[in-house]
């Protein structure tokens, strides 16, 4: 089933989709690049850094850096938690992990650590929207 639709600015459309790609970093099977799968845990923590930027009314652009939405959520006044500021790993898959050759083949323990670290930032985000 699909979840309802909420406009581009809604958190809760980010959070979402943020949903959406950690489900799809968590499916391990055959001919599935774990590269990939670690592109979708970094978008999973990218966009709910993103909804809760918008749920505190922080604007910010466009960027893969979770480096950088981590600090504009520091500089608003938001206790980042250790194990959410780790996530900032999960950048390097934003670009190198989806292309050929632009990176080192990821093995499943380092798979394992993306999806985990995206699902701290995940949940940290739900627990600090509600």
């Amino acid at each position: 089933m699909l979840p309802e639709r909420f406009p581009p600015d809604d958190p809760r459309e980010w959070l979402q989709r943020a949903h959406s790609n950690l489900i799809q970093a968590g499916i391990e099977r055959e001919g599935i690049y774990l590269e990939d799968l670690c592109f979708q845990a970094q978008q999973a923590a990218e966009k709910a850094l993103k909804a809760l930027l918008l749920q505190r009314g922080v604007r910010f652009q466009r960027t893969h850096s979770l480096a950088v939405l981590i600090s504009l959520l520091e500089q608003a006044g938001e206790f980042v938690p250790d194990r959410v500021r780790d996530a900032v790993r999960l950048t390097e898959y934003a670009v190198g992990a989806r292309y050929p050759g632009l990176d080192e083949v990821i093995d499943r323990e380092e798979y394992l650590e993306a999806v985990a670290l995206a699902e701290a930032v995940v949940q940290w985000v739900e627990e600090s929207i509600s």
